[in-house]
């Protein structure tokens, strides 16, 4: 008898399963034949690596510098860490403010908009001034930067929800503690971890940034201070290796809050529940 014929289902899972083996394969070997043509350009051009170091010289000051740049990098990670925690307090406490009163939104998001829009290289400074403690310059201009995304998104999913199910909550006469527990908090949390995933990736730049501000000035041990110490040494090597461990800590952030929301989400949010094509 013949063999029947493969299912629909089968081909749909096997062509999935394919798809996402290409899609974590495919930037892999990008990014490979990208680092040998890079090697080979160095060595061929016979450039020195005081110029543009090839990816062997950077990882070889990577693995020699590592014990530095990986105490370097929980500093920096430290800053980024306590500044994202004060703007998911401050911003999601705030955005649950405003969904309560139109008038508390009115007089005070403009000026959340001022906080975000004003550079925090023009702001950082002014900080470092006023404050003395260091520690609390750079986490006050991280925080500064994350805090907007929070704020704006929460704010957005909060005022987002369907207002049929909000006319039904009030006409079974429910009390505004729980129409906010049980319809508005779990309708914005798809725009929550989308600034979420917007503000770690912030809250890394605005504490490198205001480390670059402070310069050799502060005292710092981050990243940032790090490439500035290699820099006035033309430890180019050394700097471009703090810069790929910046990079990898901003993907792996990233990546954190991407896989978090989609453990959150995907038994009941559409955006992360998967569909048969």
């Amino acid at each position: 008898m013949p063999a029947d014929p493969p299912s629909l289902e089968m081909t749909t899972s096997g062509g999935s399963r394919i798809g996402s083996i290409m899609t974590l394969v495919l930037p892999i070997l990008v990014g490979a034949l990208l680092l040998v043509a890079w090697e080979a350009f160095v060595r061929l051009d016979d450039i020195p690596p005081y110029i543009l170091p090839g990816p062997i010289a950077i990882g070889q000051s990577m693995i020699e510098g590592w014990g530095t740049l990986y105490d370097s990098l929980l500093v920096t990670l430290k800053v980024t860490g306590m500044a994202l925690a004060a703007a998911i307090i401050f911003g999601g406490g705030l955005a649950i403010l405003f969904a309560q009163s139109k008038w508390i939104e009115a007089s005070l998001f403009p000026y959340a908009v001022i906080l975000q829009v004003t550079p925090i290289v023009a702001i950082a400074p002014l900080i470092l001034i006023y404050v003395k403690n260091t520690q609390a310059a750079l986490l006050i201009c991280a925080w500064i930067v994350a805090f907007f995304p929070i704020l704006s998104n929460t704010t957005l999913g909060l005022n987002s929800i369907d207002h049929n199910y909000l006319d039904l909550m009030r006409l079974y006469r429910a009390k505004r503690w729980q129409v906010l527990w049980y319809l508005r908090l779990p309708g914005a949390m798809p725009y929550f971890f989308g600034g979420l995933k917007i503000a770690g990736g912030l809250s890394l730049i605005g504490a490198v940034v205001a480390e670059f501000t402070a310069g050799t000035a502060s005292g710092g041990s981050g990243l940032a201070y790090r490439i500035l110490e290699s820099s006035f040494r033309l430890d180019i090597p050394r700097m471009y290796a703090a810069l790929i461990l910046l990079s990898v800590t901003g993907v792996l952030i990233f990546l954190a809050f991407s896989v978090l929301s989609h453990l959150v989400l995907r038994k009941w949010h559409e955006s992360a529940t998967q569909r048969e094509r």
